[in-house]
């Protein structure tokens, strides 16, 4: 059992000392009037409410699912769930989609699903006749399958023929997967959560994991809380609890980050805080970083980022003094005009000092999705699958072969597309066919209002899967009603690199399918076919999905293939790589040193890191990398729009501890909406004096494209930046009415971290602002289901 896990986010603490493992804690939670006795079956699986992905079992009781229980044996959470995975599970059993709708006079109606497809391969089947697979575009989700998105990956690639698939994993994770590749070769995390267990320090950049990832946070808290706490550094303009437990807290201003970066490799090189001995052997580029940083002191940092330049310094003694360090790094650094070279200079320190493949020194790229790893792996989105590199006539030829395709259909003439591009695409009429999947881009995307015009006007035809109605499927041509987590039978991965099986719990309500079934009977309508008119994908079931997908993989940096789901169901979370000479999985990436950047064996060829330009195959062998990891950086530019005497303020997005992205989910389930059911919006202190804002006012926050209107909260946030949740739609309180179209040139990344506002008071509020972890009683906007296409 467990306490509420509403005003008890992160649990009771079960400290352990540097070295031990971390200690079994089983949380569980029941409906009420639902005892253990009550239960019918639990069934394995892994929560799906955030990238940490918790091992855990669903309770079944006639048919339903009634609650649910950590594992204790899994690797990643000992039995722990946070607030999200012990409630959150709920909202699947309430205002679901369970028929199939079409567009008719300007309105959804329920149709079946022979109708329903009819309309979608009809219009698909005409514009790849007429247009070319280049009118077709496939915009999916960071918490599918692997085998969900494996299938769509052959449909897309190798049947369609389009480069135009990503998914809102651009939103999240795309320049976690950029930083590797450009400095390892290919994308894939280092480390392991274990490390936590045997570091003496922990730095997070831009990572407020005590609310995006909490049994992570448990994990650390249990650290701190013993008798050899590691030291933290935290770098967050908010003064999250993350801050409050920090040794160094530095609240740069948002869009600074690679000015910070890059003064402290500076210190570190110029005291002399480098493994020259590792940096020789395992890595190139040392001089060109060492020139690039060598005027990039801590005073001259401290002018940019707005801290002292003494607490630069004091960070960076930390890192150069310990012995074992992990770092995080999140969506305060991805979610930024240059992500990429940011997140590669927290590569570049580790590799500085020596600090990869060994327990308590590591990195980890965070991921924002839970499956987000998976998308990247199976190639759904602009990456081929197995982490194959599209300007390597060799990995398409391969890939060919697997599926039996000429290589030619598989798109590799041009860079893939992003997600950016896919939009921009649909707006010019280039693009005439849109599938989105799991996903509600008319909340989770930057100028609402365009992404709004663009799902809305005739020029594109929109078909959406989902579990539920969302602002989304609202402007869609069709909705299919899909399956949703423990109504189907399929694997995650998580941030380090776990593996889980989550078996089906529970039937689909109504008329809902899995995707995998979705897709599939997309493909046999379609006629999508092999070289030898055998169909593709040639598979029927998740179980061979799976199958095909540990094929793919084979050999490849993500190698599945000592995996199954047996495997799975009996141990739990697993990383990969696995083989048959590694079947309990692979706990750290290069411990020996040698890294992906074989031209023969690399994701990319790497780009420049200002331009985003491709660097080529023949400058990247110049390098001469050959299995060494590259440093690189670049010079700090301002972010793409600065505060001035219009808009003053500084406006950064983020996410609450009770929601999950734009709350279809989660606020359904009474606790977690309940705990934050309304938004809001952050001031400084010193900023609300100023403007006249007392706690609970109503204000209006504007930037150059829109406003939100929103109860003021008084926080600890540095001053001059105001902070508001992403998770709330409408067209005045969504965060994104404000954020920027630009995104960071290599990992295509959106800048939602930084953009200019003002802020007025508009009206006294009802009373003070909810804190976080207290109740409030505002209702959940309704959606209105009448818009016209």
């Amino acid at each position: 059992m467990c306490s509420d896990r509403i005003m008890d986010i992160w649990g009771a603490r079960t400290p352990h000392t540097k070295g031990n493992p971390w200690p079994e804690r089983v949380d569980q939670f029941l409906l009420d009037g639902v005892g253990e006795a009550d239960v019918d079956k639990w069934v394995r699986g892994a929560c799906l409410l955030c990238s940490n992905g918790c091992g855990l079992e669903v309770a079944v009781r006639g048919g339903r699912m009634v609650g649910v229980r950590g594992r204790a044996e899994d690797r990643v959470n000992h039995g722990r769930l946070g607030p999200k995975g012990l409630y959150g599970w709920q909202g699947e059993q309430r205002d679901r989609l369970t028929t199939p709708l079409i567009r008719q006079g300007g309105r959804l109606v329920e149709t079946d699903w022979d109708t329903a497809m009819g309309k979608v391969v009809e219009r698909s089947r005409s514009l790849l006749d007429s247009k070319g697979p280049l009118s077709h575009a496939f915009y999916s989700s960071g918490q599918l399958t692997i085998e969900e998105y494996y299938t769509l990956a052959v449909i897309g690639k190798g049947g369609i023929g389009t480069p135009h698939m990503d998914g809102n994993t651009r939103l999240c994770t795309a320049t976690a997967a950029a930083a590797f590749q450009e400095t390892f070769g290919s994308d894939g995390q280092p480390s392991s959560y274990t490390d936590i267990d045997h570091c003496d320090t922990v730095f997070l950049f831009g990572h407020n994991v005590a609310e995006t990832q909490t049994v992570l946070w448990a994990r650390m808290l249990d650290r701190l809380d013993a008798a050899d706490p590691p030291r933290l550094v935290c770098v967050d303009p908010r003064r999250t609890k993350v801050a409050e437990r920090a040794t160094v807290h530095l609240p740069i201003r948002n869009g600074t980050n690679l000015a910070l970066m890059n003064a402290l490799v500076h210190e570190l090189i110029a005291h002399g805080w480098v493994d020259t001995d590792y940096v020789e052997a395992h890595t190139v580029g040392f001089e060109q970083l060492d020139q690039q940083t060598r005027e990039t002191t801590p005073e001259w940092a401290a002018e940019i980022c707005g801290v002292p330049a003494r607490d630069i310094r004091a960070a960076a003694e930390i890192f150069g003094s310990s012995d074992n360090v992990v770092s995080t790094c999140s969506m305060g650094f991805y979610q930024s005009h240059q992500a990429t070279a940011a997140a590669c200079q927290v590569n570049n320190i580790h590799l500085l000092r020596g600090m990869l493949g060994r327990p308590g020194a590591g990195i980890l790229q965070m991921n924002g999705q839970p499956s987000a790893q998976n998308n990247r792996e199976a190639g759904c989105g602009p990456a081929l699958p197995g982490f194959r590199n599209w300007d390597n006539p060799d990995h398409v030829r391969d890939l060919a072969e697997l599926w039996n395709v000429d290589p030619i259909v598989i798109p590799h003439w041009a860079a893939p597309t992003d997600s950016n591009a896919i939009f921009r695409y649909a707006e010019q009429g280039s693009i005439g066919f849109l599938w989105i999947v799991a996903t509600n881009p008319a909340v989770s995307m930057p100028d609402l209002a365009r992404i709004r015009r663009i799902l809305s006007d005739e020029q594109c035809f929109v078909v959406v899967s989902d579990g539920y109605r969302t602002e989304t499927t609202e402007l869609a041509d069709v909705v299919l009603p899909a399956a949703l987590w423990a109504e189907k039978t399929g694997t995650f991965t998580n941030v380090d690199r776990t593996v889980h099986l989550q078996e089906q719990a529970i039937e689909p309500p109504g008329e809902a399918r899995d995707d995998t079934r979705i897709f599939l009977d997309y493909a046999r309508r379609m006629g999508l076919s092999d070289k030898d008119g055998r169909p593709l994908p040639s598979w029927d079931t998740p179980a061979q999905a799976f199958d095909a997908w540990k094929a793919a993989s084979a050999g490849r940096p993500c190698d599945y293939t000592g995996l199954s789901y047996e495997l799975l169901h009996e141990v739990g979370g697993i990383q990969w790589p696995c083989t048959s000479t590694a079947p309990q999985g692979t706990e750290r990436l290069y411990v020996d040193g040698t890294f992906n950047t074989d031209p023969d064996a690399c994701e990319s060829f790497g780009h420049d890191l200002a331009t985003g330009a491709p660097v080529g195959r023949a400058a990247y062998m110049a390098q001469r990398a050959d299995g060494r990891a590259i440093l690189k950086t670049t010079a700090f530019d301002p972010p793409f729009e600065e505060p001035d005497s219009t808009y003053p303020l500084r406006f950064t997005t983020g996410r609450t501890v009770y929601h999950w992205h734009t709350r279809t989910k989660t606020s359904r389930s009474p606790q977690l909406n309940t705990a934050a059911p309304a938004m809001w919006v952050e001031l400084s202190e010193p900023d609300a004096e100023g403007l006249g804002i007392s706690e609970g006012d109503i204000v209006r926050v504007t930037s150059r494209r829109g406003s939100i209107q929103a109860p003021a909260r008084i926080s600890h946030t540095r001053e001059g930046v105001v902070f508001a949740p992403f998770h709330y739609g409408g067209s005045d309180t969504a965060a994104n009415e404000l954020t920027v179209t630009g995104w960071d040139p290599v990992s295509k990344q959106p800048e939602f971290k930084v953009a200019a506002v003002a802020v007025e008071r508009i009206g006294p509020g009802q009373g003070p602002a909810p804190a976080p972890t207290t109740t409030a009683s505002a209702p959940v906007r309704p959606l209105d289901h009448t818009t016209p296409k």
